[in-house]
């Protein structure tokens, strides 16, 4: 399915850019299967790649799993789910793992069986562990050895018992306690287990859980034709540029969303081979991109950061990788070129959420550049609009928040009928948080989530707008900006959270020198009036969004401390 270089996402006439009604995407519908994930992946008669094809390869290892593996190892532990748990269609597995070759088959073998799959942060402390297994419902655990003794202090929290705690990776017990998932296997010889039947409408797949700004995490509860439909989106974005001749490196977390449905399903639906690392690491992104002849990889705004600036880069030949897509925060012209003019690499933007499976934009390819900024125009099957504070529709160029329509669109939030109220419309829009606009050709942007946005006597100053330009600057390596209150001026100010350049001093002379720079490439309103903190690092979420919170806390502490030192 290819898009037309134009990219324009009406199909009515020009004029009906300027009569306010949704945008729908240029893509021709595409058909979206009613069927469950198994069958789309397992079962399909159009695949165009050999059973014997690797599809999962662990780089450090040398362990992989080809199509065939990955399918018949998911119906060993499908059928011994059921055969050793009983395990009831709805019945909650989570997963509290790094990345791993494993988890394909775990996740697939799972569904085989009628279950509900729930990917938890393997950074979790045990409580924060603890509240989503609660909270899912979790009837048992899969974890690896590097992380057991968190999976079993939170198991024991919530009444999970050891002997359904079950390991993956490379490492098993070595005294036995902790069975691996290799012997989660039918051993009765019966041959009565079948394919638990699901509704692909109806039954989730998933209970993932969106990391929030404020208080727990809410699960958000994906069906089985969420994950079909979207898998099928993103396909059409990339499937005129990738084939199962590419290869991917695969690094983005699968408990989130992003590496879940791009790396896991993308690659099993269209035979890529996969290279899964279990965490990132900028001196082995670049070996392997080397060594395995990388074509295409996912990434975050700080893994391009860290490609326009890092040492180890120039030591590697990145030439084989023909495009970066990057989601999950905003990623700005400045980064673009300065990565770019680095490395040769080019690296469009895209742009999703959990609830909506995830990726509901991206760049078509050939405008990485001339669309730069945009996060791409909308995927098929998909209407868009852009709300006022008033929920009225704003016509293109306007600024508003974005909601979005479509069969990647989540079924609501789990045991919060409140948070699901205010996100979802009667008519099945989901009001996404996110603020932007459209161009006149369809091409869309997101300049900053509605609750971040810093209001400087009325005026809107989005943070990742600061932030871009300010990671251009050669003497910072990262940098956050948060909206400061200021009592004596009754209005929040700009301020920078900065991580200096290696070798570089911080201090007064620096961060006067930041501040009179940026004044002299922003409107009055956007200019740091908060000042400049130094810091060793910018807290963030392992998909690469900043951790503001964290920062405001911090900054409230410092805040408490100057007004207790003038008393």
């Amino acid at each position: 399915m290819v898009l037309r270089r134009s990219a324009r996402v009406h199909v009515s006439s020009p004029s009906s850019i300027t009569s306010i009604m949704p945008t729908s995407s240029a893509f021709p519908p595409i058909d979206i299967p009613n069927t469950d994930i198994w069958s789309f992946l397992f079962e399909r008669k159009d695949k165009d790649f050999s059973d014997d094809k690797v599809i999962f390869l662990d780089p450090y290892s040398d362990r992989s799993y080809t199509y065939a593996q990955v399918r018949n190892t998911a119906i060993d532990f499908g059928k011994g789910l059921k055969a050793q748990w009983d395990w009831q269609k709805g019945d909650v597995l989570a997963l509290f793992t790094p990345n791993c070759i494993d988890t394909p088959s775990i996740t697939w073998g799972a569904h085989w069986a009628g279950a509900i799959v729930s990917p938890a942060n393997p950074t979790y402390t045990a409580d924060e562990l603890a509240f989503q297994l609660k909270d899912s419902g979790a009837r048992a655990l899969v974890t690896q050895w590097a992380v057991i003794d968190t999976a079993r202090k939170a198991a024991a929290k919530v009444g999970i018992p050891e002997d359904r705690i079950i390991l993956i990776g490379d490492v098993k017990d070595p005294e036995g306690r902790f069975k691996y998932f290799t012997s989660v296997r039918n051993t009765s010889g019966a041959t009565r287990y079948r394919r638990t039947k699901v509704d692909p409408e109806k039954d989730l797949a998933f209970l993932v859980y969106s990391s929030g700004t404020t208080g727990h995490p809410k699960g958000v509860m994906l069906c089985h034709k969420n994950i079909v439909a979207n898998t099928l989106q993103v396909t059409a974005g990339e499937k005129p540029h990738l084939s199962s001749k590419d290869s991917i490196l695969a690094f983005l977390p699968f408990f989130h969303i992003y590496g879940l449905t791009v790396i896991l399903h993308q690659s099993m639906y269209n035979g890529y081979k996969a290279v899964v690392m279990p965490r990132f690491d900028i001196e082995d992104f670049c070996r392997f991109v080397q060594e395995q002849r990388i074509t295409f990889s996912y990434v975050v705004p700080p893994v391009v950061l860290l490609l326009s600036k890092h040492p180890a880069v120039s030591k590697y030949d990145l030439s084989s990788i023909r495009m970066l897509n990057s989601g999950a925060a905003p990623l700005t012209k400045e980064l673009v070129d300065a990565v770019h003019s680095k490395t040769k690499l080019k690296v469009k933007q895209g742009y999703g959420l959990s609830e909506t499976s995830p990726t509901t934009h991206t760049q078509p390819w050939e405008l990485w550049y001339s669309t730069i900024g945009a996060v791409g125009t909308l995927l098929p099957n998909q209407t868009a609009k852009y709300m006022s504070p008033e929920e009225k529709e704003v016509p293109a160029g306007e600024v508003g928040e974005l909601w979005i329509k479509g069969p990647n669109v989540f079924k609501g939030y789990h045991n919060n009928v409140e948070a699901t109220k205010n996100a979802l419309t009667e008519d099945g829009y989901f009001k996404t948080g996110d603020v932007g606009y459209q161009d006149k050709d369809g091409n869309f942007y997101i300049t900053d989530r509605v609750k971040e946005l810093i209001k400087y006597k009325g005026f809107q100053v989005p943070p990742a707008e600061l932030e871009g330009l300010l990671t251009s600057h050669p003497k910072i390596d990262d940098v956050a900006v948060l909206g400061i209150y200021q009592k004596e001026q009754a209005t929040e100010v700009p301020r920078a959270y900065v991580v200096p350049s290696k070798g570089v001093e911080a201090g007064p002379k620096l961060e006067k020198e930041i501040v009179d720079w940026l004044s002299s490439k922003v409107a009055q309103h956007k200019r740091l009036r908060g000042g400049v903190r130094f810091t060793d690092e910018i807290p963030k979420s392992v998909s690469g969004k900043i951790l503001r919170r964290l920062l405001k806390a911090k900054a409230q502490e410092e805040e408490e401390k100057g007004q207790k030192s003038k008393l």
